[in-house]
């Protein structure tokens, strides 16, 4: 199942690839050129099916649990000072997603969501210290009742051109249901009180809707 963010992109590249074939094969004449040509699109139109697949997942629902919103690998955990909502320390947790990742955001936690903001900015690459702040990102927070406020945020990297973010303030959101989607990128900050136990490392691979990325047990 692809996601619904990658249809028309889906559709305009499969008219674009059984057109290109066309021309190949009446103008190009040299067999093993004809042949590498259409194999060079079908891969390029592969790559883009991958990239917006959706799959679904069925990840345990538990208000004890905060859920991967993306899927991709851990490269920071610390306390930072978080200042565009909470003014205050917090644990941050960030995953990278390289291209070939699910790119589905999904909600961390469920409750109410209480803050959801775009910035449009820069796209300096996704692990660059400044690009929480200084790229293009999107910013909510969901009201939780095991942990309150958690803040995620979508962040754009130097590939991404796009971020949809479907969470709207006042309403109320599931655990692992789909809330935005990152076009070729990039990555994701999570936000959480400083007394949360955190059950992921550095560099470990996490799955969206899926991995535990920590809990109040």
């Amino acid at each position: 199942m692809f996601h619904k963010e990658g249809h028309k992109i889906i559709f305009g590249s499969l008219v674009a690839l059984v057109v290109s074939i066309i021309l190949i094969d009446h103008l190009v004449s040299i067999v093993w050129l004809q042949k590498t040509l259409m194999l060079v699109l079908v891969i390029l139109f592969l790559t883009i099916l991958q990239f917006f697949r959706n799959p679904k997942r069925k990840g345990k629902l538990d208000d004890g649990h905060v859920l991967s919103p993306v899927d991709g690998k851990v490269v920071v955990i610390e306390e930072v000072f978080e200042k565009e909502f909470f003014n205050d320390k917090r644990l941050q947790v960030s995953i990278f997603m390289s291209p070939i990742n699910v790119h589905v955001t999904r909600y961390p936690v469920g409750g109410q969501v209480v803050y959801s903001k775009y910035h449009p900015g820069k796209f300096l690459v996704a692990w660059h210290p400044k690009a929480s702040e200084e790229n293009e990102r999107t910013t909510v927070v969901v009201q939780n009742r095991t942990f309150g406020k958690v803040l995620y945020r979508q962040i754009a990297g130097a590939l991404a051109k796009r971020i949809v973010n479907y969470a709207k303030a006042n309403e109320a959101v599931v655990q692992g249901t789909d809330s935005g989607f990152i076009k070729f990128g990039s990555r994701v900050d999570v936000f959480l009180p400083l007394d949360t136990n955190i059950k992921v490392t550095l560099n470990q691979k996490v799955r969206g809707g899926i991995s535990v990325i920590a809990d109040r047990t």
